[in-house]
């Protein structure tokens, strides 16, 4: 029976669970929320999850909300072996760091700098913009060691952290200066299946719609 997935396809939490899901197999049955236009606040929503938040799946009688925690689920639950989410426990633990390093620090940082010009502010400054590279540069020395986030193999780690840097390539950020980066995003899009329908096309439109946003913000201060 397919696992019913609230989501909002740029939302990049959200093309995390995706690309997890395509990994090990699960069918979603797809219910789009347009949180701009408050469909998160509707009481049909709020019974399942109180905090309002995408994504959001319901397996059977689970509800479960915040999209590591549904990544790290989908992969135990379902995934053929414990590739995605390791067994071992140092392995898992490495997964875990880069999955709170992925939620406190770099989408922290990318949240701050790039998501006020979704409410029509300006977006972040300077010093916002080089936090967010400092973070980006943490990431790439992590690489130095590994081939993917945590390890040699695709974890849930990575679908979460490809869903956010992907982004930001179509925002103009400039991911060159962190080499380690770049070359790990080359392998994901190469390995991880159904990459360009689940994360790539989404994570374009996404990435030009804050590119855009930021643009128009420039153009009103002139």
């Amino acid at each position: 029976m397919p696992i019913d997935f609230y989501y909002h396809p740029m939302s990049p939490p959200c093309r995390a669970v995706m690309l997890t899901a395509r990994a090990v197999g699960v069918d979603l049955n797809m219910k789009k929320v347009d949180v701009l236009a408050g469909e998160h606040l509707k009481p049909e929503f709020t019974a399942i999850n109180p905090q309002h938040t995408i994504p959001t799946i319901v397996d059977g009688n689970l509800k479960l909300w915040e999209s590591r925690a549904i990544c790290c689920y989908l992969a135990s639950q379902y995934g053929k072996d414990d590739s995605l989410y390791p067994n071992n426990p140092r392995a898992r633990c490495i997964v875990h760091s880069r999955l709170d390093f992925d939620i406190g620090t770099l989408m922290s940082r990318f949240a701050t700098y790039a998501y006020p010009v979704m409410m029509g502010q300006p977006v972040g400054g300077p010093e916002k913009l080089e936090k967010l590279h400092e973070a980006l540069n943490w990431f790439n020395m992590a690489l130095a060691d590994f081939t993917f986030a945590a390890g040699n193999k695709v974890t849930v780690a990575d679908h979460s952290l490809v869903a956010c840097i992907s982004g930001l390539e179509h925002m103009g950020i400039d991911l060159e200066r962190h080499g380690r980066v770049v070359k790990w995003m080359k392998r994901c899009k190469v390995v991880m299946k159904d990459y360009e329908e689940v994360n790539g096309i989404p994570a374009a439109q996404f990435g030009q719609f804050l590119k855009s946003k930021i643009e128009e913000g420039k153009t009103e201060t002139k």
